[in-house]
């Protein structure tokens, strides 16, 4: 099929398969806006499905492992250590094609060049496609990499998705996950046999393009302590009746802790401090705002991320601390959900030191970034596997339609990776 299109021969087949993969699964996972590839569901299955078929047609040894995820080798039969490359298919609703995918595609051009070139590296080489890395289906991510490590509960399995309802157990089961194993909390896969896990990953901020590299190299990858919902309580009343002294306004009191949050955030920023803070909703009750109304109720999100899980803790404090001292300044209540957390990773500085020499050797840039992103890699460094990462250029940030990675930036990222391997 593929073969007979696109002759191995030619000096520029890699580049080509790569253009045909991005293509052919964009155009299966279209959404009305963008692509959808659902953690666990419809989309996400038919990514998995195009690269099993592809495998297949390659030569490649084919497995699904008791997560569901999937597993691509040249050897039925590896004993040995061996080196992991992957990252996820899942998408968020409507976004980019680029997210995930790169890492996906990266990994199979790689076992590509291996076999049609008939090279032995000193370790043998897995790609692992893994499953619900996206937290926007059922409020959880890196599921699949979670689940490789018996570290998702009972209650991260009843989460339910953000339209259906539907719990996420039920559509793990449905995807072959072994749910009575994931359930002892047990690791399903034994990682001292991980030599090492490379993630190939578009940069999901502006950094790489204001720079101008094409790639960069990981050095770690920020956690984050996140609300889905906190909601601050005063009184409704007349806009134009109620002054201020008296007035219990929610609007008011969010804002003010916002703003408050934001002092500290620029407070640690010049102490040379790393954080970013977020609060990406922030919403009166539809059904009773009014021009004319003191609202007495809003919802809203927050979220901090950072390197350091000292500071990550430290504001988590400062922002219920803050939230006390407005509600006896405003007359109003906070309430609050139970926090996510996401600790941060480190890249392995020996890994990071080795994709740097590979870059350089190739002709690109000798340079390194930290990770604002939470990746599945981050679930593999923080049990104990020596982990890096490999960003690449994308233009129109990411989780949206937009995302703009160049295929001739994609090709530097997998000709880094095949050096590192090699040289390893």
């Amino acid at each position: 099929m593929l073969n007979d299109k696109i002759p191995l021969h030619e000096e520029e087949w890699f580049e080509k398969l790569a253009i045909k993969i991005f293509s052919d699964i964009g155009n299966l996972t279209k959404d009305k806006i963008g692509i959808s590839r659902e953690s666990y569901g419809r989309g996400e299955t038919l990514g998995i499905n195009y690269i099993i078929d592809l495998a297949e047609e390659f030569g490649f040894y084919v497995e699904k492992d008791d997560a569901a995820n999937i597993v691509l080798s040249l050897d039925k039969s590896i004993q040995s250590n061996y080196i992991l490359v992957g990252s996820h298919m899942d998408s968020v609703p409507q976004g980019g094609n680029f997210d995930g995918l790169a890492g996906v595609v990266a990994g199979f051009l790689l076992l590509a060049n291996l076999k049609e070139k008939k090279i032995r590296t000193s370790l043998p080489v897995k790609v692992l496609i893994l499953r619900g890395e996206e937290s926007a289906w059922y409020g959880k991510n890196c599921i699949g990499s979670k689940a490789l490590f018996g570290l998702l509960s009972s209650e991260d399995l009843k989460s339910t998705h953000r339209t259906t309802g539907n719990k996420l157990s039920e559509a793990m089961n449905a995807s072959g996950a072994k749910l009575d194993l994931i359930k002892n909390s047990k690791s399903l896969i034994n990682s001292k046999k991980i030599e090492v896990f490379i993630e190939i990953h578009i940069e999901q901020g502006p950094v790489l393009v204001d720079k101008d590299w094409p790639i960069a190299i990981v050095t770690g990858i920020r956690g984050n302590y996140r609300h889905h919902k906190i909601r601050c309580k005063g009184d409704a009343g007349h806009s134009g009746t109620i002054p201020r002294y008296l007035r219990k306004d929610a609007v008011f009191a969010g804002a003010d802790l916002i703003t408050r949050m934001d002092d500290h955030w620029n407070t640690i920023e010049q102490h040379g401090g790393d954080l970013v803070l977020t609060s990406g909703i922030f919403h009166t009750d539809i059904d009773n705002q009014a021009m004319s109304r003191i609202p007495g109720e809003i919802l809203f999100s927050f979220e901090s991320r950072s390197q350091d899980i000292s500071t990550l803790d430290a504001l988590e404090a400062l922002l219920r601390s803050e939230c006390k001292t407005i509600e006896r300044e405003r007359g109003v209540h906070f309430e609050f959900d139970n926090v996510i957390k996401s600790y941060p990773a480190e890249c392995n500085q020996e890994v990071v030191e080795k994709l740097l020499d590979a870059s350089e050797s190739l002709g690109f840039s000798r340079v390194s970034v930290a990770s604002g992103a939470t990746h599945d890699a981050a679930i593999f460094s923080n049990q104990g596997v020596k982990t890096g990462m490999i960003f690449i250029r994308n233009d129109k940030g990411s989780h949206n339609p937009d995302e703009r990675m160049e295929v001739k930036d994609f090709m530097k990222s997998v000709s880094t990776l095949d050096k590192f391997i090699n040289d390893y």
